[in-house]
């Protein structure tokens, strides 16, 4: 009797314990299963924050490719611009530089032009003077021709000198034979015309250009208009 008491007990023992270990199991998978799921809960909302957190910083980065392109885009479009007036600076400089050196050789051609000016002045002031002295000393001589040679000198256009001559022509002392007398522009003796025409006249012309002696010169036209009479 004692004995089935005892394993009376020893199943009911086991049977709390079973049911105790149920139990236990039952509030262990209770707890683990809740915590699971907050753990699930906060690995979620977690998740969600960094996603939400990512998909900002992308955002920032596309906005940043962007920014960055349009920069890019900028700076390409400077550089072109730049280009564009480097490219117009070296036209201008050029211009410039043309320009300068047009006018260098516009000094230089003015100055050559005031240098040629002064020449031909010189020339020409020496050829005045030379002109000068020789109507001087013509007319010095025009009363020693008028008084010996019959002869009468004129200025005429163009500063000529028309010389008559009368008292040739034996038949008629008061016939005129006349020669008209120019200085050209080398400062030569030059006769222009002749009136009656004397074939000697160039080579006369050319003596007294040799020779200066103008007062010979006048007294040889003479003699070839008093032989010329006498034909």
């Amino acid at each position: 009797m004692s004995q089935i008491k005892t394993e009376d007990e020893l199943i009911l023992f086991e049977k709390e314990i079973k049911e105790f270990w149920t139990k236990f199991k039952s509030i262990c998978g209770s707890e683990h299963v809740n915590q699971t799921l907050g753990l699930r809960e906060s690995c979620k909302e977690s998740i969600k924050a960094l996603s939400e957190k990512w998909s900002k910083k992308l955002k920032e980065g596309d906005l940043m490719i962007d920014k960055i392109q349009e920069y890019r885009n900028e700076i390409l479009q400077q550089n072109i611009c730049i280009e564009e007036k480097q490219e117009d600076l070296t036209e201008m400089n050029s211009k410039i530089k043309h320009e300068e050196e047009q006018k260098r050789d516009f000094i230089n051609r003015i100055q050559e032009l005031k240098e040629e000016l002064t020449r031909k002045k010189e020339i020409i002031a020496a050829k005045n003077k030379a002109t000068k002295e020789r109507l001087e000393r013509l007319s010095k001589s025009k009363e020693l021709f008028e008084e010996r040679l019959g002869l009468e000198i004129r200025r005429i256009y163009d500063e000529q000198l028309q010389f008559i001559f009368r008292c040739i022509d034996h038949k008629d002392p008061d016939k005129p034979y006349t020669f008209t007398l120019a200085i050209n522009e080398q400062g030569d003796y030059e006769v222009t015309s002749s009136s009656p025409p004397l074939d000697c006249i160039a080579e006369l012309q050319l003596k007294v250009r040799e020779t200066n002696n103008f007062a010979a010169f006048v007294a040889n036209i003479r003699k070839a208009f008093t032989a010329l009479s006498y034909k």
